[in-house]
Formats: structure tokens, C-alpha cells, sequence
């Protein structure tokens, strides 16, 4: 059994130009892997604890060097020396380790740094692609799952805390389900872009881009927004609805005060949940929406038991704040039978081998998985063999720019022609309404 040798630890940066932690291991085969977390900029207040320095002088007060300590002081003595096969053996000791449950004591960037890089190792050595031995690590968790390449949701116009524009809905994404490989799909959702940048700019609206890669116009209202990408649909010669679907991410912790979604679209103003709820039928019924990611607050439980009730048989209703890839948060949601989608971001939780329980948690209640990036992003393409190795059948990694979002599809192009395995598309259960 190979075993680990070696950890250290480093600060490098994010997309964003702050810090974040990397993490490399060895084995005593002279293998190495390594790993980047991503980091976020809306937060959920019940994700997994980010650990920062604080102090002002250095890179604003978000100096990753305690976590960077404690992965190579702490984790690392941890680890080195053990087998590192399997998954749950390695984070049943990075979880016991830290010894809580928000990871508050050494920062989830710490941890999640140590999973992912052993995870290389493992799939190193086994001479694996990631992809293949993330299923064969849920296989033998007692989950069943399928190599698939999944439908990306791309994020073409940005707004909320992602672009300084005006407009209230974080992300406005294309959904390019409707083509045969995903090979076709990235092509038609590049070219969309692409007619998208060229519409913006024939109207004097800038096409700067905002943290996730897309567009950033100031508009005057979220319909505008919509209204400009189904423009570049039938620009870029497709078929909205059957071929390119659209969906938001609202991200509605955002803005909710007092009881109250404070929009500042003025054809909106501030509205309570049922008004919002009403809102989002309205523009289900004037577009091609096929997902409504945080619709409603993180902990608005009735404003999204209302907006299930009312759309959760015709579109995906996503939890990202709502959830925070938590399998306890999830199981409330479940309970109360809110929302039919779950976001997932690694760093939510901490480790793989959390990501992979709730995920199986969402599947077995028939919820879908979205395997999600973060705003602050790396070259790291953990992801992209996250989504496949478990075969959710939709991802979302930005828009197409930046170099960040684009390793991402780059590297599930190139899993798509490894391991030959089929594109989700229109076959996702999701799709079935359109």
C-alpha cells in the first residue's frame, strides 16, 4: 500500500487576486498532486468556515498564511505516513482532525486543500483519470453512479455582488442542453457569447466582465437582461427552448432585509415572497427558464415552500445558500419539501468525501446536483471530474472568458474524448417541461 511521504503548503492567489491555499503531497512512490480552493464572494452564512488572517496589512485582512499553517503543521502530521486509497479514510482523519462541524478550528480552505490533493494522489497512482476514481470512491461508499459529461450553465450577463451594474440577479445564464455531445454544446453557448458581446456593443453598453466572466452592461432591469440574451440565441442562429435554455441565479440573501426582497429594478421595487414568487412565473411564462438558482433567502423556509408549491413541477428550484452542500441543511429542505435542486460547491462542506454523502443524499430524494465553481476561482479542475465522476449532468463554471472558467471546459473537453462517455443534455430529467 502506497502511503504519504510528504505535505506542504502555500499561499498563491485566486482570480480575484487575493489569497487562497494550495496544498501538495507525495507519496513514498515519488508521485505528487496538488490542489487550489476556490473562495467565494456571496457567502452563505452556513457554509463551512473560511479561515483568514484579519490582518489589515497584508492582502486587505484576507491572508490565508494560518490556514496554510495549519494544513502543514496540523493536517499534514495527520496524514503522512497513512495509506491513502481510500477517500473515507483520509477525510475521516482531516474531519476528526479539525474535530468540528463548520471546520472553524483549522478553516475549511485548509481541509478541503488536504482532500483534494490526496484525491490526485490516489487517482495518481491507481493510474485513474479523477473522474473515473471519484466513481469508483462512490461505488464503494454504496453509491451508484455514471461517468456523464454534463449540460454547462453559463454565465453570460453578471450582476448582484459579481458586477458593480446596478442589476439584481447575480448570474444570467444560457443552458445549451439540446446538442448531441458536449463538445456542440460549449461550441454553441461560446458562440452565443460571442453575438451577445456584439449586441451589447451595437447599443454603446459596455462589455467589461464581471468576476465570473460574464458581461456586466448596466441595464435597467432583469427582463432587459433576458431580453438581450435571447437576442443572441437567434443571433448565433439557435433555437431558444429546445436547444438553449436560459436560468438565473438570484442570489436573494443579498438584498432580503426586514422581511422584505429589496429590488432595485424599478419595475419590481421591494416585494415580499409571494410577490417574488408571482414575479418568477411571470418571466417562466415570457422565457425559456429552466432553473431559479436562491430564488429566495437562505433562511426565508416559507418563501421557498411557496415558490416549490408554485414551480417546482416545471423548473429546477436550486439551493446553494439554502443548502451550502451540507447533508444537514439539505435533510431540512428535504423534510419540508423545499426546492428539487442542490448547488455544489466543495468549499461549502470542506471535504470530498462530504460532497459525495450529499450529493447521494439529493439523489436518493430525486433533487438534482448542480456541481458549482466559485467567484473566486483557480486553474484547479477538481471540478470538472467532480461533475462527471458523478454523473449530475450540470455544471456551472462561468462564462466563456477567463482563463479560470475556461481550464474547467477545457479539461471536460478533453475528459469527453478520454473517456468517451455521453453528453446529459436533453436526456437530464430536468429538461423534461421545455
Amino acid at each position: 500500500m502506497s502511503k504519504i511521504t510528504k505535505l506542504f503548503a502555500r499561499e498563491l492567489l485566486d482570480s480575484r487576486g487575493f489569497p487562497t491555499v494550495e496544498v501538495e503531497v507525495e507519496s513514498d512512490q515519488g508521485l505528487r498532486a496538488r490542489a487550489l480552493v476556490p473562495s467565494g464572494a456571496s457567502t452563505g452564512t452556513h457554509e463551512a468556515i473560511e479561515l483568514r488572517d484579519g490582518d489589515p496589512k497584508r492582502f486587505l485582512a484576507k491572508g490565508v498564511q494560518k490556514a496554510v499553517d495549519n494544513a502543514k503543521n496540523i493536517l499534514g502530521p495527520a496524514v503522512i505516513g497513512k495509506g491513502f486509497e481510500s477517500l473515507k479514510t483520509i477525510d475521516e482523519i482531516l474531519l476528526a482532525t479539525d474535530g468540528t462541524a463548520n471546520k472553524s478550528k483549522l478553516g475549511a480552505n485548509a481541509v478541503l486543500a488536504v482532500s483534494m490533493a490526496v484525491a490526485k494522489l490516489s487517482a495518481m497512482t491507481q493510474k485513474q483519470s479523477l473522474a473515473v476514481w471519484i466513481r469508483e470512491q462512490s461505488k464503494a461508499l454504496g453509491y451508484s453512479t455514471e461517468l456523464k459529461l454534463p449540460v454547462p450553465l453559463m454565465n453570460v450577463i453578471n450582476g448582484g455582488a459579481h458586477a458593480d451594474n446596478g442589476l439584481d440577479v447575480q448570474e444570467f445564464m444560457i443552458v445549451p442542453h439540446g446538442f448531441p455531445t458536449f463538445k456542440e454544446a460549449i461550441r454553441a453557448g461560446c458562440e452565443v457569447f460571442h453575438h451577445l458581446k456584439k449586441i451589447l456593443m451595437a447599443k454603446g453598453l459596455t462589455t467589461a466582465v464581471g468576476d465570473e466572466g460574464g458581461f456586466a452592461p448596466k441595464l435597467g432591469s432583469n427582463r432587459e437582461a433576458l431580453e438581450n440574451i435571447m437576442e443572441a440565441i437567434n443571433h448565433a442562429g439557435y433555437e431558444p427552448k429546445k436547444q438553449i435554455a436560459l436560468a438565473m441565479d438570484v442570489a436573494a440573501s443579498e438584498f432580503f432585509e426586514g422581511g422584505q426582497y429589496k429590488f432595485r429594478d424599478k419595475a419590481l421595487g421591494p416585494v415580499d415572497s409571494g410577490k417574488l414568487t408571482e414575479y418568477y412565473q411571470q418571466l417562466c411564462r415570457d422565457f425559456p427558464i429552466v432553473s431559479i438558482e436562491d430564488g429566495f433567502a437562505e433562511d426565508d423556509w416559507a418563501g421557498w415552500k411557496s415558490a416549490t408549491t408554485a414551480l417546482g413541477q416545471k423548473i429546477q428550484l436550486v439551493g446553494d445558500d439554502l443548502f451550502v452542500t451540507q447533508v444537514s441543511r439539505l435533510s431540512q429542505g428535504i423534510e419540508q419539501k423545499v426546492a428539487n435542486s442542490i448547488l455544489i460547491k466543495l468549499n461549502q462542506v470542506g471535504t470530498l468525501l462530504e460532497t459525495l454523502q450529499t450529493m447521494n443524499l439529493a439523489t436518493k430524494n430525486h433533487y438534482t446536483s448542480v456541481v458549482s465553481h466559485r467567484s473566486g476561482e483557480t486553474e484547479d479542475t477538481t471540478l470538472a471530474h467532480l461533475a462527471v465522476g458523478t454523473g449530475c449532468g450540470q455544471v456551472k463554471t462561468g462564462s466563456a472568458s477567463r482563463s479560470d472558467r475556461m481550464a474547467k471546459y477545457n479539461e471536460l473537453l478533453r475528459l469527453e474524448e478520454e473517456l468517451g462517455c455521453a453528453y446529459a443534455g436533453a436526456t437530464l430529467g430536468v429538461f423534461k417541461n421545455l
